[in-house]
């Protein structure tokens, strides 16, 4: 007996061993600690360990010791295991995402009428096809295989959104080629808001385009104030796919001053579109800011620095669609109603006061704009709300409990330009000096209209710049970044 009970506590001391290093591994290669803290612990780890083996190998005599001691390690063990576990799962979440792609996805789908007797891509050969001129990379990508496996489409060119939907459902196309990230557009326009239930695919592809989207980094993040583009995508495809810019937000952060200011620019808000070569906008076009989003963020990222006139060193993507996933593994988003914005329809159902809202129940309430008279401006506060809201249950001590599946979640819903060593160095700078942020708001304006949009080829809502709002939103940045409070600027 007293021979197994000493093989049993060397054979603990060894996993104690093994499991205290592996947490003080992944401590070390996470590389978040701060000297302060990471010196300690390391002791302190090691130093337990010594007692604890000293206690199972020498000193625990009696059964009823022996039996303490060897649950109190197995316990260090798991716990140790656990923590290590963790942190690995969060040292895979940053490499996910500030491993920003090469390319970005595009896909093309050819589409039928939903009553069409055409049920697969080997009915297609000899059928007529309407595509867009603005989409010719993606209709000849589409074309060229089909003709690889024999399949001919007579094709006729549209240049404009409008003009090629209207063939279509009038019947001069039987079918048409779209890029997905046209759809959310196409279900925007009330005439086709049906566009979902009375079509559907028959052949699918897709290609990639060269990612331009790279930082402007400033030589040390923890003193020098920055600014992050935050672009909401409403990608259907995948988060690696472009789309439409739901969210555009930019976030001012003076590491100095402990202040971030959140600037949003509304969706529909009309502007100049600016993009490097290679990015496939069309340069100096009058659109709305959510279209420069199919080119990918930079033409995103562009376009904003040419609008408010700044530099924006680092991006932030957030794919819309996986939010949801987020926040159901966050236990749901507090949000705040206002009174007299209580909304009760198909797809939200809000009342006054604080809402518990989960996965799906969040992103309608962001993507909300039909039921508010300030239409796109309630939209824009609403995604603030639920963005914050992410951010204060993410902080909770309670998000140990679902930790892994939530950097899981995370890996696929962020990417950002901001590096690995960056991130680290702010969460080092949080944990060494733990500032309390103070959050600033602002968010530019401007009239509803109906004007020509270069994307779609065809007019539509828009919202024409207050540019008494725009230079505000340039004067408060301005402030933020020398230091002070942008509430400072009237």
């Amino acid at each position: 007996m007293k021979k197994f009970s000493k093989v049993l506590s060397i054979l603990l001391s060894v996993v104690l061993v093994i499991s205290s290093f592996y947490l003080l591994y992944q401590v070390i290669r996470l590389n978040v600690l701060p000297s302060k803290f990471l010196f300690p612990l390391t002791i302190g780890v090691v130093v337990l360990d010594a007692i604890f083996i000293l206690l199972l190998v020498y000193f625990s005599k009696n059964v009823v010791s022996k039996i303490i001691c060897i649950v109190l390690t197995l316990f260090i063990c798991v716990a140790s295991c656990m923590g290590g576990y963790y942190i690995s799962k969060t040292q895979g979440a940053l490499s996910n995402i500030t491993n920003v792609a090469k390319h970005a996805k595009n896909t093309v789908s050819v589409i039928v009428k939903e009553s069409s007797s055409i049920k697969d891509k080997s009915q297609l050969n000899g059928v007529s096809v309407g595509s867009l001129r603005l989409n010719e990379q993606g209709s000849k990508k589409a074309l060229k295989e089909l003709s690889n496996e024999g399949i001919v489409l007579n094709q006729t060119e549209y240049d404009s959104m409008t003009a090629l939907l209207e063939a279509f459902y009038n019947g001069e196309v039987d079918s048409i080629i779209i890029n997905e990230s046209s759809r959310s557009q196409i279900l925007d326009m009330e005439a086709y808001s049906n566009f979902d239930s009375n079509t559907r695919v028959v052949y699918q592809t897709s290609y990639k385009v060269k990612n331009n989207d790279s930082a402007t980094s400033v030589s040390d993040i923890t003193s020098k104030p920055f600014n992050v583009l935050i672009s909401g995508s409403d990608t259907r495809g995948g988060f690696d796919e472009n789309g439409r810019s739901d969210v555009i937000m930019v976030a001012t952060v003076n590491p100095k001053t402990h202040t971030i200011l959140l600037t949003s620019v509304p969706r529909d808000f009309y502007v100049t579109t600016a993009c490097d070569a290679g990015d496939g906008c069309m340069q100096g076009a009058l659109d709305k800011i959510t279209h420069t989003g199919i080119h990918g963020t930079n033409t995103t990222k562009r376009t904003v620095e040419q609008l408010l006139g700044i530099e924006i060193n680092y991006t932030f993507k957030v794919g819309f669609d996986t939010v949801t996933d987020l926040v159901d593994a966050l236990g749901g988003v507090d949000v705040y109603v206002e009174p007299g914005y209580a909304v009760h329809n198909e797809y939200i159902n809000v009342k006054e006061g604080v809402n518990h809202l989960y996965g799906k129940e969040a992103l309608d309430y962001a993507r909300e704009r039909y039921a508010y008279s300030e239409g796109d401006r309630q939209r824009t506060k609403n995604q603030q709300q639920v963005l914050m809201g992410i951010v204060k249950e993410a902080t909770k001590p309670s998000v140990i409990t679902n930790y892994a599946a939530i950097m899981d979640t995370i890996a696929n819903t962020f990417s950002t330009t901001m590096s690995n060593a960056e991130i680290t160095d702010l969460i080092k700078y949080q944990l060494n000096n733990n500032p309390t942020w103070k959050m600033e708001q602002y968010m530019v304006d401007g009239t509803g209209d109906t004007l020509m949009c270069a994307e779609l080829g065809d007019a539509a809502s828009v919202m024409v710049p207050d540019q008494s709002t725009v230079k505000m939103a340039k004067d408060k940045i301005n402030a933020v970044l020398a230091g002070k409070s942008s509430e400072d600027v009237k």
